[in-house]
């Protein structure tokens, strides 16, 4: 009796051993990972971690040894009998990877060691730790991504000397750009919330195949947070809160999240608002960029006055708010819905520039008011996504979006008893279709077709501030306007073999614009218009890869923009003293592009990747002097202006390199460098000779020196940027009141650097602090091209809380 209970008993502890529940957690924040494919080894069985990211050795009684992996983390294969001694087990972060998954290059998941085309991804994850302000912020970490500011609440970026509507930006797949993106600065991307987002994917190069029209300096692909199925039988719930403080501005930012999942239907929630005051400037550099007057209404009168704090950048302040709801449901195990639905709104958002300006120097700032109405941005998408192994296809995907954009702008003269207000709505519907397939002899198809429908409506008048009392004028776009574009992509990918894989692909684009112009109000020589045109694109590239350790890729390829609203119908007074008027008759633009490039890896200890390229724009569409029913000035609002308009006459060309290395002393230690070199150049159709083209960024250099261990990460980084002389500024911007003066009183941008610290410490699992200053040097600067000075010493801290 008594072997029989002893037997019970080492039966019972031998079960329990091997039924224990082990967790697997990351090395840094020490959080449970759910997902994590454990294999065995000896027999090939799976397994995932639960929602807690715990697993039961029940499972692989019959194993030797097991392995983990997670997409981002190092695989590890531990011994059965060691595992027993194991409670958690620790991931460490893949910092050299060669098999990452992107998605921005073809529409579907692949890896990146067979895209022939220069990427960047950003990890959100991993950027908790710089925790940049607003999207534009975040893309400008990348080191990759220039980024030009006329004002606190803007960001424009700009990739491989092209920006505004030469650049895509995409939100899950539905494409950002509308009909009225125009050739200036735009500042649509703060839209998008970088508390919401999982990842962001930069393709560099035009991805027109893909993408259509305007994707000719690059794609921003932005990947919102993807609601989680339950990977067991209970209810997965995830909330996140935030609070940021930030010195410089004041900032105050909070957000809140939720996930809620069962193994058939998930959601995400996200809630933030943000407040930013003005923005302090730097101590040390050019007076050029400092406040050193404002204006007020004071007693009825627009008054200027001195500003008692120079670096304080007066009227510069603004607020924002998003939300996004985004729920799944599996309709079967190979079918799925997905709908997303998000809100961003600003407040009224001041023109900085504009309201600094006194191009006649007489010591009277020529604007009482300048500012943007809230940019609001309304986008539905409902997403249906389907496997099968038909003869047609393996996977299926048909996305419907209507998005809704409104933005306003609002300005008055000094001294001036009106102001100008116009309003823009666009609402825009699209159709995607996406297929993919692969076929035998190692060959991988991607095709798809896609509907767009934009509609415009625009319309102006100017108040009187005394009275209230309002005047139709002239809108910026002839209200009601269409733009519509049909396209359709093919595109191969074949295996010859382990080391060398060929892409490539072509595009069909056809676009429709009308409008009707409203002649009461201005003297258009036609009553309406109607443009089209079609355009055909390709891509073809090849990659060789080397024992995994070496990647070579060329890619040819070709990109287009067609002409939009903004180019055909706009009528706006650029600066005092010119107007713009529509040129109907505008035709595509269209982009030739080369890229060169390679990855190489040194073990696990180096990583050094370069792309050379070269673009040349045709029938580039650019702005100049231009006859106006014969007429090479007309009187608009008020006074004579020189006629100027956009026009076909003239082309460009890009060329650069770009440059990244990383290298890992340890585990802990880590340094990394980026470099970019860029120049450019435009025909100038009056004077026949090519100028420094818009939008070439100076040489950029970023560094990173990062430590990380259990529950710590910290990094110190530089930046850099080279002067900028004035026979390098573009034509139009040589007079440009944003500059600094040269020895000869002529326009040019200093050079500047700056050094940041920035440390993220893990208090809990659940609760982390982030604490840093950026711009340690208290550098007074300004980017290139841009209307705002930069922030001075900033000090920040934010506190994150997971449950």
């Amino acid at each position: 009796m008594q072997r029989l209970f002893c037997f019970f008993i080492i039966l019972f502890f031998v079960r329990e051993g091997i039924a224990q529940k082990i967790k697997v957690i990351d090395h840094i924040d020490q959080k449970g990972i759910p997902g994590v494919v454990i294999r065995c080894i000896s027999n090939d069985e799976k397994r995932l971690t639960n929602n807690k990211g715990e697993f039961s050795l029940e499972h692989f009684k019959l194993c030797d040894s097991l392995q983990f992996y997670y997409p981002g983390y190092e695989r590890i294969t531990i011994a059965l009998a060691e595992l027993k001694k194991y409670k958690t087990i620790e991931l460490f972060e893949d910092r050299v990877s060669i098999s990452e998954t992107v998605v921005s290059a073809s529409r579907w998941k692949s890896e990146k060691r067979d895209i022939s085309a220069k990427i960047v991804s950003l990890n959100m994850k991993k950027l908790s730790l710089l925790d940049p302000q607003t999207t534009a912020d975040l893309l400008e970490t990348s080191g990759s991504v220039f980024i030009q500011k006329s004002q606190q609440a803007g960001g424009s970026p700009q990739l491989r000397g092209f920006g505004a509507n030469r650049v895509m930006i995409v939100v899950d797949g539905v494409r950002m750009n509308h009909a009225i993106f125009r050739s200036g600065n735009l500042q649509n991307v703060i839209s998008i919330d970088p508390n919401a987002l999982e990842n962001v994917e930069v393709l560099f190069g035009p991805g027109a195949v893909n993408y259509g029209s305007d994707a000719i300096g690059g794609v921003m692909h932005f990947k919102t947070v993807e609601p989680s199925f339950s990977l067991d039988s209970t209810l997965l719930v995830k909330l996140k809160a935030l609070t940021r403080y930030s010195s410089a501005n004041n900032e105050l930012t909070g957000n809140l999240s939720f996930k809620f999942g069962k193994q058939k239907w998930a959601t995400f929630t996200s809630l933030s608002y943000s407040d930013f005051d003005d923005l302090l400037t730097g101590r040390y550099g050019d007076s050029a960029f400092l406040r050193p007057v404002y204006q007020t209404i004071l007693h009825g009168k627009d008054t200027i006055l001195i500003n008692k704090n120079k670096r304080l950048q007066l009227y510069s302040g603004y607020s924002q708010m998003n939300a996004i709801q985004k729920i799944r449901f599996k309709i079967s195990e190979k079918q799925e819905l997905e709908y997303t639905l998000i809100y961003s709104t600003t407040s009224n958002a001041p023109r900085y520039d504009r309201l600094t300006q006194d191009k006649n120097q007489d010591g009277i700032l020529d604007k009482a008011e300048w500012y943007y109405g809230p940019q609001k941005w309304l986008s539905s998408r409902l997403m249906y996504h389907i496997e099968s192994s038909s003869k047609l296809f393996e996977e299926f995907r048909l996305t419907l979006a209507f998005q809704q954009f409104k933005e306003s702008r609002h300005d008055r003269n000094t001294g001036s008893a009106y102001i100008r207000r116009r309003f823009e709505k666009v609402n825009a519907y699209s159709l995607n279709l996406d297929l993919k397939k692969n076929l035998k002899n190692d060959v991988l198809i991607t095709c798809g077709a896609e509907v767009i429908d934009n509609d415009i409506f625009s319309r102006a008048y100017k108040e009187n501030i005394h009275n209230g009392g309002q005047q139709d004028i002239l809108p910026r776009y002839p209200n009601g306007s269409h733009w519509n574009s049909l396209g359709s992509y093919f595109s191969v990918r074949k295996y010859f073999n382990e080391k060398w894989t060929l892409n490539s692909g072509v595009r069909y684009n056809y676009y429709y614009a009308s409008a009707k112009f409203d002649t009461t109000l201005f003297p258009y020589p036609e009553v309406s218009f109607e443009n089209q045109n079609d355009a055909l694109n390709g891509q073809l590239g090849m990659i060789f890869n080397s024992n995994k350790d070496l990647r070579v890729y060329m890619n040819l390829s070709t990109g287009f923009r067609a002409p939009n609203i903004d180019d055909l119908g706009k009528v706006f007074d650029s600066e005092p003293g010119t107007v713009i008027v529509p040129n109907v008759h505008l035709k595509p633009e269209y982009a030739y592009n080369v890229d060169f490039g390679f990855v190489k890896y040194y073990g696990n200890q180096l990583k050094i990747e370069t792309t050379i390229y070269g673009t040349y724009l045709k029938n580039a569409i650019v702005r100049d002097f231009y006859t106006y029913n014969g007429q090479d000035s007309i009187f608009y609002d008020g006074q004579m202006s020189r006629v100027m308009a956009l026009q076909n006459g003239s082309h460009a060309y890009v060329y650069g390199a770009q440059f990244q290395g990383n290298y890992f002393f340890s585990k802990n230690f880590s340094f990394s460098a980026y470099l970019n070199y860029q120049k450019g150049y435009e025909w100038n159709i009056d004077s026949a000779r090519y100028f420094p083209k818009p939008h070439i960024m100076p040489f950029f250099l970023r560094s990173e020196l990062s430590y990380q261990k259990r529950k710590l990460k910290m990094v110190l980084y530089f930046n850099y940027q080279a002067e900028m002389e004035y026979e390098d500024l573009p034509l139009l911007e040589r007079y440009d009141l944003v500059y600094a003066k040269d020895e000869l009183g002529r326009n040019y941008t200093p050079e500047w650097y700056t050094l940041n610290f920035k440390v993220l410490y893990y208090v809990k699992s659940q609760l982390s602090l982030t604490a840093g200053v950026e711009n340690i040097t208290n550098r007074l600067y300004r980017t290139f091209g841009s209307g705002i000075s930069a922030q001075g010493r900033n000090f920040r801290l934010a506190i994150r809380l997971t449950l």
